[in-house]
């Protein structure tokens, strides 16, 4: 008959193995963003959706075996403090030992936090942060060190501009046709941060340009306010002493919020038109007294509009669970399930295994289709994701771009719209001002 030592040591033996089994059955994904804000909210809520989807279904099956996913949040602090950012990445995969990281907002810090991922060979699915050369100048440039790397969404900064180019080009031609204003005067307002260089300059050069290779409008001032501004009165002030008619507005944090209830408050008679993350998130009229409708932004998601098959449920399942319409950042969500996918595509948890099916990505996602270039970036065009150009009417965020599309002058035939797109509106206060 066994001692009662030997019953202990044997029952301990047994909950050591049980234990050690079921952490070789788990994948750990850091789930990398700035917490305390919208932006990593989304982050965290669109892979948490993922996982528990996976999870639901059986997991993953790799080299025979069936894992589960853990999710770990990181909260970077990286809106305010890039060393805490550095920090905390470091932290996630030496103490908190993730298998790979997904998320990353704010270039400035997901260019360090990337290095640390690609010198501990984890692979990282960036799902917020735009800049070009995150990617760029990395990995075709020093592939052996940068391979870990990949971008869901958004689009890179130079696709971005395009994309926004186009829909302020929408906006010139309504402002000639509705308002007969032949060479509109277009201010140009950005967040002090290094993604919206590109964006800026671009702007700042294809605006006054003459067609085709330009707008043919009249650029009449460039902004930079910080990204943590407060208030933009002093700028929106400046901006219609000058006599725009359009703002061309980037803002990626919290600073989108008081410019757009500035612009309303002061009923600045410009239409504003460009890119303002917080203007994509269900809560964005309430947070701007109801001074933000009319904005109009580059988006992902809006309501009523079917990108994919599965934009519509992925939306109404988010906003049940969470009550707000998912910002960009949710693309998280569509990060997790390319990151399982490949992972069973390529049998195996080895880093160049899953970076090899990762390159042979071809995935219809809620945004649309997702295939990498050899930089290891989401492909944009009309066969892939485009993203979409979204405006706040009658308090709904309401899709009016792409509507007939057409993208290839050779091709006229190729044209783009997606099912719910309505047409842009300029603001009734911006009409009132400049009606002929």
């Amino acid at each position: 008959m066994r001692s009662s030592l030997e019953k202990v040591l044997c029952v301990a033996a047994l909950i050591i193995l049980t234990l050690g089994a079921s952490a070789q059955n788990v994948i750990r994904i850091g789930v990398v963003g700035p917490m305390t804000y919208v932006q990593g909210q989304h982050h965290w809520y669109g892979a948490t959706m993922a996982a528990e989807q996976i999870n639901a279904a059986g997991g993953l099956r790799v080299g025979g075996r069936t894992y589960t996913l853990e999710l770990v949040k990181v909260d970077t602090n990286e809106m305010l403090n890039i060393t805490d950012a550095v920090t905390a990445v470091e932290r996630a995969i030496t103490v908190n030992k993730v298998d790979f990281l997904v998320g990353g907002f704010r270039t400035e810090a997901v260019i360090p936090m990337t290095d640390v991922a690609a010198d501990y060979g984890k692979i990282f699915l960036i799902a917020g942060a735009a800049s070009d050369e995150i990617l760029k100048g990395r990995v075709d440039k020093d592939y052996k060190r940068y391979k870990y790397l990949f971008r869901v969404t958004p689009i890179r900064s130079s696709q971005l501009a395009r994309l926004s180019f186009l829909l302020l080009a929408d906006v010139i031609d309504l402002f000639r046709k509705e308002l007969k204003i032949d060479k509109p005067k277009v201010a140009i307002v950005a967040e002090g941060l290094s993604w919206a260089d590109a964006i800026v300059g671009w702007v700042q050069l294809f605006a006054a340009a003459p067609p085709p290779a330009g707008f043919g409008a009249q650029v009449v001032g460039t902004w930079r306010p910080s990204a943590l501004a407060t208030s933009l009165t002093p700028e929106l002030t400046s901006i219609e002493k000058a006599g725009a008619h359009i703002i061309f507005a980037v803002f990626s944090g919290p600073a989108g919020i008081p410019f757009a209830r500035d612009w309303g408050r002061l009923q600045v008679p410009a239409a504003v038109v460009g890119v303002n993350v917080e203007a994509m998130r269900q809560g964005f009229l309430e947070a701007t007294g109801g001074f933000g409708a009319y904005t109009a932004t580059v988006g992902i998601y809006a309501h009523d509009v079917a990108i994919t098959a599965s934009t519509v449920p992925f939306i109404n399942s988010f906003v049940g669970r969470f009550g707000e319409l998912p910002i960009y950042t949710a693309g998280t969500y569509d990060a997790v399930k390319i990151l399982a996918q490949a992972v069973e595509k390529a049998g195996s948890l080895g880093a160049d295994a899953v970076i090899k099916a990762l390159e042979a990505t071809d995935y219809l996602s809620t945004m649309g289709r997702v295939v990498f270039d050899e930089l290891h970036d989401v492909k944009w065009g009309p066969e892939f994701a485009t993203g979409i150009g979204v405006q706040w009417q009658d308090g709904k965020l309401l899709a009016f771009w792409p509507r007939q599309w057409k993208p290839d002058a050779a091709n006229p035939d190729l044209v783009v719209s997606y099912p719910g797109t309505v047409p842009y509106v300029i603001p009734p206060w911006v009409v009132a001002k400049w009606k002929p």
